[in-house]
């Protein structure tokens, strides 16, 4: 039999990560129903990972910090040990609206991009990637997205407030991807892959560029795809929509029913943003079973919410319901944010699983912090995703069998009641309680 380890953070807690004494197996009796059955045998998707954003905002934050809380943080997200063990990551290629201002990588009028440097880059981003990297003791699996062409590409003149790429630089905007992941790579920070535009269906007040499915597609085919292969960058993935659930189902349908333009398109990237119908993700993975699906973006809108517990069960909540619908790896938002929830250049403030109070130099870990740590320091890339049968209406659960053959069962409780559960594997049977208002990863090992 396998060993058991159950660990549990729940609210109200005496501490989160709180590993529970004297579980253990019983041998299941013919009238003893379980209502959890992992079924092992019956396997799905690898999983890829989890990460977080390096944003101009959060590697700015992350500067002003002194040097020990700096390590803190790094220790925290990317020790394989102690902390998440995050191996991926996401940039912004040049601003989004978690930047100190608008700015792009060339001058004005520039199309055959001579002026192209990423020097505003070395100040706080690549820092912060290095030293994550380091601590990681591995080169991150790091997407790349741009928010807006610069403003003299764009329809509206501007890099806010949407508009689109006007079409005689379609060319030009899509060598400066490859500009982009070239000088990324000269000073040794690899780019895994792409995507096409951050939302591309948002109006924002931020940094934003509009497509239609059709553009996207039409874009990915004639411009992006073959740019990046003559370039020799065909390894690297292009990721499109990167936008919320709601329709990403047709989105995904118009780009790759298209084979000229699927050809090119390692996957589909997901929000969780205005909707969780996580079984459009299935949709999307029935129709075209060997593309991807990555969650690219997700934080808790509003400004900073301190010592608040739903944030931590949203983040739970999205990524169990995700992963039981085919997601291959998780993105959080910002890496670390301000007591304000920024800087952002248009006062567009969210929270984040990491505050850092630059004024006091103080360190805040947000629930979130903690239910991620419940997916991340369990189920490890490369592991995939089993089979389950429950009886359980108001837990969600999802589980993993790491590379190593053990086995990691993540149950969710949003209730104001405790539950007492079994789970049952390889005929044989735990009991288990499952607090109010927590989350319980169980390892079979």
């Amino acid at each position: 039999m396998k060993k058991i380890t159950v660990i549990q953070t729940k609210k109200d807690g005496e501490r989160p990560w709180n590993e529970v004494n004297e579980v253990a197996w019983k041998h299941k009796e013919d009238n003893n129903d379980s209502s959890v059955k992992l079924i092992p045998e019956k396997q799905h998707q690898e999983w890829l990972g989890f990460g977080g954003a390096f944003t101009e905002a959060a590697a700015f934050n992350w500067s002003q910090l002194s040097e020990a809380n700096k390590k803190a943080i790094i220790n925290a997200y990317f020790n394989k040990e102690t902390g998440l063990g995050y191996n991926l990551g996401r940039t912004a290629i040049h601003s989004s609206d978690f930047a100190l201002g608008n700015y792009t990588y060339v001058e004005e009028g520039d199309v055959n991009l001579d002026s192209f440097n990423i020097e505003r880059e070395q100040k706080y981003v690549l820092p912060f990637i290095k030293a994550a990297e380091l601590e990681a003791a591995e080169t991150l699996t790091i997407l790349a997205s741009p928010w807006s062409p610069p403003a003299w590409m764009k329809t509206n003149g501007e890099m806010n407030h949407g508009g689109k790429l006007i079409e005689k630089y379609r060319e030009a905007w899509a060598k400066y991807y490859v500009k982009y992941i070239h000088a990324m790579e000269a000073e040794g920070v690899p780019i895994w892959g792409i995507s096409v535009q951050n939302e591309p269906e948002a109006i924002q007040v931020w940094d934003s560029c509009i497509y239609t499915a059709e553009e996207e597609r039409d874009f990915v085919k004639n411009f992006l795809g073959p740019m990046m292969e003559k370039n020799g960058l065909g390894d690297k993935k292009i990721i499109i929509w990167d936008h919320n659930r709601d329709v990403i189902v047709k989105r995904a349908t118009t780009v790759l029913s298209d084979p000229e333009a699927a050809k090119y398109v390692w996957g589909t990237g997901n929000h969780w943003y205005v909707s969780e119908e996580f079984e459009n993700l299935s949709k999307v993975h029935e129709a075209f079973p060997d593309k991807h699906l990555l969650f690219t973006e997700g934080c808790i809108e509003g400004g900073v919410k301190l010592g608040a517990w739903h944030t931590g069960e949203r983040y739970a909540r999205n990524i169990i319901g995700d992963m039981n619908n085919w997601l291959e790896g998780f993105i959080d938002w910002n890496l670390v944010l301000d007591m304000q929830g920024g800087p952002n250049h248009v006062g567009n403030y969210c929270d984040a699983p990491i505050i850092a109070d630059t004024e006091k130099d103080e360190v805040h870990f947000n629930s979130s912090y903690y239910y991620i740590g419940h997916f991340s320091k369990f189920i490890k890339p490369g592991a995939k995703r089993i089979a389950h049968e429950t009886e359980l209406s108001d837990i969600s659960l999802v589980a993993f069998r790491n590379e190593d053959e053990s086995i990691a069962v993540v149950l969710l409780n949003e209730t104001e009641a405790a539950k007492e559960t079994s789970i049952e594997l390889e005929g044989n049977v735990m009991e288990l309680a499952i607090p109010a208002r927590s989350i319980t990863t169980v390892v079979f090992n």
